[in-house]
């Protein structure tokens, strides 16, 4: 039989393994056929119009500081905004709960003032160098400008080039006060007020450094120090934040930062931070014919490596941007879960902040449940700060764990269970077993124990929950389809686990007991219902009812009836319209591609992109939240490939109209790196590198015989399992591609060509738009 030539198994070597994926930048010969460039340079925003609000200007971060640029809406044609806000910034007011006395803290903003009256701009935000480039006109002439956060300095810089009659523009800081954003919607807690004023300064009179001085009630500080440095005909701001508790020691640390990186001109920090920002980009690819959806998603990349990193916070409700909100913190009965999901497939677990914070505070979550529970127990509440604190609970100030069958407070426990889904996926997609050992493991078993206490038999015999709170319904109902199909999961996760670790746990028995005697999940004729005493009965956002088949991937219509359930679960949840909001149809096109539904799939894309998704491709209910458009990055990842299972499913739910695809080392559950071709509706070849040496399966989709050959072009044996699956033995660090038999497919990674043209995301001309 034919083998792949000399000439692709070397390019597979070249473009698939190595060269240019190592992150180094692209020589200039390689530049133009470069598909990294190519996707991203296509995939990024531009603004003709001046952007008025969050939702449609620019923006840029670190995980850390985080900037949003649009006009001031006290002067839109006379000054632009540059909010600086940070993740880490807080209140340390337990007394007052997580979402007043811990809530994150707004900072302020600096303004560009123009000599002139504003009269356009022309910008561009540079996904492939995460900067922002362009003009303003003023009736006075242009400002050149270049921003960005710094990726390692967690710095704004700025760069203004003006013309000789802008010469004279200014930058003024306005602080910020420093009182939760709950606070404008929402009644005070008793004795809560805001912190005091700040103190702006100048702590440096030869080299005009300044700071911004916020003191704690509580203890401690944040400041904002910045100083404007001009090079030639050119200008720059540099500025730093930083936050301390329970000492005030912002205040040095701050000045040091911004002393340091002023010293360097703008072309010298974006180098190193260009360099980082490229490398991150080529840990895969994915292009799509969907211009509009393909640059959507390169730009959920950047969007999520701006606003997370394993050391960073865990992302709150709009990440490191902080807007009028009155959700100013971290929120864990969805919103967490949806906003890192990406990271797997795209294969970024160095943005993986969950799992290092549910290990790293671990101590705090047995102090979210009641005192009888805390000796066995972990729970998370519905809100907490960075460090998983609620503090005080209260419809007002924080939601607690609750107790299930009491009520208040609302008996919402199943958050931390599935927030610990997201640790188990980055376990399975890397198989490090140190994930699987020191942090899934005795966190889950934990936090399945606490159900344990509550469990009780029926005269049925089956094992019932008394009324728990599915998020975000309202009621309490016994045998909670949300908390039930959780703590499915847990056990037979727990009893995996334990088999892995080679653990003889004496709660094992439990676990078994639970999935062989546990009450059937409440359904009714419109299918999954909320639990046994509630209906789905009316418009709800939320898919906590519908867990078990998506993300749980425990009902996935194995048989013509559970197919069935679930196709009727799923019609009768999106068929009440009032309170549909983005996510509802991020979760039912995730639910629509396991069922192997593309072109469902793609049409509540399409109706998430029609109704909810802003200029910008951020999103907004009662305020900004970021989660949604992260999620709808995951929806595209479910159609493009699925590793639930123990099997790898290549191209799953891809709509006719997307005839051709590219994806490269997309992760996938095994630790392995997925790279597939689809031509003409015909999947060319597919290839999988494996991390771990993990047991493989996966369906190719490629009809008829084939070959299957390893990284240097020799036959590799398989079983065929049918229906066009195969099962190999491949050893860490080993590949394998399969082909149609005799083909001799070229291996190199490209972009796609579009099915039609479609506008830039930003704002572009209005013709364009």
């Amino acid at each position: 039989m034919p083998s792949p030539s000399r000439r692709t198994v070397l390019a597979t070597g070249s473009a698939l393994g190595g060269g240019l994926l190592t992150g180094g930048l692209p020589t200039q010969a390689q530049a133009s056929v470069d598909p990294w460039r190519t996707v991203l340079d296509d995939a990024d925003l531009v603004w003709q119009r001046m952007p008025t609000t969050w939702y449609e200007g620019p923006y840029l971060g670190n995980g850390f500081l985080g900037s949003g640029i649009y006009a001031d809406p006290d002067s839109p044609t006379r000054a632009v905004r540059f909010n600086v806000q940070h993740s880490e910034v807080q209140d340390h007011r337990p007394e007052f709960g997580s979402l007043f006395g811990l809530a994150r803290l707004p900072i302020g903003y600096f303004t560009l003032e123009p000599v002139g009256t504003i009269t356009g701009l022309d910008w561009r935000l540079g996904l492939r160098d995460a900067e922002l480039t362009g003009t303003l006109t003023t009736d006075r002439g242009t400002l050149a400008l270049r921003a960005l956060v710094h990726n390692d300095r967690s710095v704004l810089a700025v760069e203004v080039t003006p013309s000789k009659g802008e010469r004279g523009f200014r930058w003024v800081f306005h602080p910020a006060d420093a009182i939760s954003p709950r606070a404008a919607s929402k009644p005070l807690p008793d004795g809560y007020r805001g912190n005091d004023p700040a103190q702006v300064a100048e702590y440096d009179e030869h080299h005009g450094v300044f700071a911004a001085v916020q003191p704690l009630l509580a203890g401690g500080e944040h400041v904002t120090a910045w100083r404007e440095r001009g090079r030639g005909t050119s200008r720059t701001l540099y500025v730093h934040v930083a936050h301390s508790y329970p000492r005030r020691t912002a205040l040095a640390r701050a000045l040091r930062e911004v002393r340091g990186a002023s010293q360097l001109p703008y072309s010298a920090l974006a180098s190193s931070h260009r360099a980082w920002w490229n490398a991150y980009y080529r840990k895969s690819f994915l292009s799509v014919p969907d211009a509009r959806i393909q640059r959507f998603y390169w730009i959920q990349l950047y969007k999520t490596a701006s606003a997370a990193r394993r050391d960073a916070p865990v992302m709150a409700t709009c990440g490191p941007w902080l807007e009028p909100t009155p959700w100013p913190n971290t929120w864990w009965n969805l919103n967490v879960q949806l906003e890192y999901w990406l990271i797997h497939g795209s294969n970024h677990l160095e943005l993986d902040a969950v799992t290092r914070a549910l290990s790293e505070f671990r101590d705090n979550l047995a102090k979210e449940t009641a005192q009888p529970y805390r000796a066995d127990s972990l729970g998370i509440p519905r809100t907490t700060d960075p460090q998983l604190v609620n503090g005080a609970i209260s419809p007002l100030m924080g939601y607690g764990v609750g107790i299930p069958g009491q009520d208040p407070p609302t008996p919402e426990v199943g958050n931390l269970t599935w927030a610990l889904h997201n640790v188990w996926l980055s376990y399975r997609h890397t198989m490090d077993e140190r994930i699987l050992r020191d942090v899934l493991y005795p966190l889950l078993r934990k936090a399945i124990n606490y159900y344990l206490h509550f469990l009780e038999p029926g005269p049925d015999g089956k094992l019932h929950l008394p009324p728990t709170f599915s998020p975000e319904y309202g009621g309490n109902s016994r045998d909670c389809n949300y908390d039930l199909m959780l703590l499915t999961w847990g056990c037979r996760t727990l009893l995996e686990s334990a088999e892995l670790l080679g653990i003889k746990d004496e709660l094992a028995p439990r676990w078994r007991k639970v999935l062989a005697r546990r009450v059937a999940y409440p359904t009714d004729a419109n299918g999954f219902m909320i639990g046994a005493d509630i209906p789905f009965a009316k418009s709800h956002r939320h898919y906590s009812h519908l867990l078990a088949v998506y993300p749980l991937y425990e009902l996935t219509g194995r048989t013509p009836d559970e197919r069935a359930l679930i196709e009727r679960s799923l019609a009768h949840w999106v068929g009440f319209e009032g309170a549909l909001q983005g996510y509802t149809f991020t979760g039912a096109a995730s639910m629509s591609a396991l069922l192997g539904k593309g072109e469902d799939a793609l049409a509540y894309l399409g109706e998430l992109m029609s109704r909810f998704i802003q200029p910008n491709t951020m999103y907004k209910e009662s305020g900004p939240v970021i989660e949604t458009p992260l999620s709808a990055a995951q929806s595209l990842h479910d159609m493009v490939c699925q590793s639930w299972g123990g099997t790898i499913r290549v191209f799953p739910a891809l709509p006719a109209a997307w005839a051709d695809l590219t994806v490269h080392n997309f992760r996938t559950q095994g630790a392995f790196l997925l790279s597939a071709v689809r031509e003409d509706g015909v999947t060319r070849w597919v290839r999988l590198v494996s991390e771990a040496g993990a047991p493989c399966v996966v369906r190719h989709g490629i009809a008829g015989r084939i070959d299957v050959r390893d990284e240097r072009g020799r036959t590799l044996r398989y079983r065929d399992l049918g229906e066009g699956t195969i099962q190999l033995a491949l050893r860490k660090s080993e590949s394998a591609t399969v082909t149609a038999r005799g083909d001799r497919p070229d291996l190199t990674i490209a972009p796609v060509r579009p099915n039609a043209q479609a506008p830039r995301w930003g704002l572009p001309p209005l013709t364009d738009a």
